[in-house]
């Protein structure tokens, strides 16, 4: 059955106005905890947003019309925007201290949205990965923030199936994870052009929309899906992987890129692909820079790398946890899971803390704000 664009924009809408009603247990204009947001599925079967304090409160719940997927974060300004799951028709924009009502917007006619976006240095735009329909082609839309999330252009995103994007330290920048395959919203989730599937990870000058570099997946392992990415305080891009292959052939799944770095994988002795069932939901960078963490949701592990060897140096068992994030402390990962679990845990297995949500089912990505 075909999307109805307009029923996901009306749904939205509805959603907007439950908004302005919605469940506020603290402020968070009164709280020195850090703050963190996921989407997640409430136990009717509706969909919000969970804004939660690291003391365990809930403290802002924003209703949505569907299921997101990744929240970008403004953090000077406090303000974020939640995207659909791909292939996605909405975004919502709130304000994390609730001093502007949440606003609604939608890609063009033709596009449809990957679930992920970016700010710009400033604030001031919104880069959005989404899908050109009727080409196939990954764009990057351009949404202007300070006037009512207009969209005021796009560029291309140099791929197909472009997810996660990133804006690098320098400001200038964008690096974008093309994930080698697209989705026809015409059949919702149902993936296409996998057969010929050619990843990459480009970097692209924000000012022009003009490709720098492109460093490709090796033609070998060609059905290795680029999705995720994370700037190291050194300048590397780590990034994380799904295999669209089967299970057996599965490479590595994590490795590192940059402007003048080709794609490396992280190699293992042992088949660590295979044991992380093909597939990353995550990748985040500790506070301090030393300790890269990838999720891995089907095999219910989290693990650790040393960002400078490279080496794998701890794993933590977690079923179904997708989201990660930094946390307060140096080493410290903020960890979300299917199942309602917020978990708070560094490479020292003496900081653990762990938070229980009733009735609530986190989705793929936790963003601290």
């Amino acid at each position: 059955m075909a999307i109805d664009r307009r029923q996901f924009l009306i749904g939205s809408l509805v959603a907007l106005g439950a908004a302005r009603h919605a469940l506020a247990v603290e402020g968070l204009g009164n709280t020195a905890t850090a703050v963190y947001a996921s989407g997640a599925r409430r136990a009717d079967g509706s969909y919000a947003v969970l804004l939660i304090g690291e003391d365990g409160r809930i403290l802002r719940e924003i209703p949505l019309s569907a299921r997101c997927h990744d929240i970008a974060i403004d953090h000077v300004a406090r303000r974020g925007v939640v995207f659909a799951r791909r292939p996605g028709f909405f975004a919502l924009a709130f304000d994390a201290d609730d001093r502007r009502e949440p606003e609604v917007f939608a890609p063009p006619e033709g596009r449809h949205f990957y679930g992920h976006g970016t700010f710009s240095k400033d604030g001031r735009l919104i880069y959005a990965t989404e899908h050109d329909v009727d080409t196939g082609d990954g764009v990057i839309g351009l949404y202007d923030v300070t006037g009512g999330f207009r969209r005021v252009g796009e560029f291309p995103s140099y791929g197909v199936g472009p997810h996660e994007a990133i804006l690098l330290s320098d400001g200038k920048t964008l690096a974008i994870a093309n994930g080698g395959f697209g989705n026809d919203p015409a059949t919702g989730r149902e993936s296409i052009g996998v057969a010929e599937m050619a990843p990459n990870v480009a970097f692209v000058d924000v000012a022009s929309g003009a490709l720098k570099v492109r460093h490709e997946v090796p033609a070998g392992i060609n059905l290795l899906s680029v999705r995720h990415l994370v700037e190291t305080p050194q300048g590397d891009i780590w990034f994380g992987s799904q295999w669209q292959g089967g299970l057996e052939d599965t490479p590595a799944l994590l490795g590192r890129v940059g402007l003048d770095r080709p794609i490396a994988l992280l190699e293992e002795a042992d088949p660590f692909g295979i044991a992380l069932k093909g597939y990353i939901g995550a990748v985040a960078v500790s506070g301090d820079g030393r300790l890269l963490a990838a999720s891995a949701p089907l095999a219910g592990r989290v693990i650790y790398a040393d960002v400078e060897t490279g080496k794998l140096i701890h794993e933590i068992r977690i079923k179904d946890s997708s989201g990660l994030t930094f946390g307060s402390g140096g080493s410290e990962f903020v960890m979300s899971s299917g199942a309602g679990v917020v978990r708070f845990e560094s490479d020292n297995p003496n900081s653990r803390k762990i938070l229980n949500f009733t009735g609530a089912e986190f989705d793929n990505h936790i963003r601290r704000v």
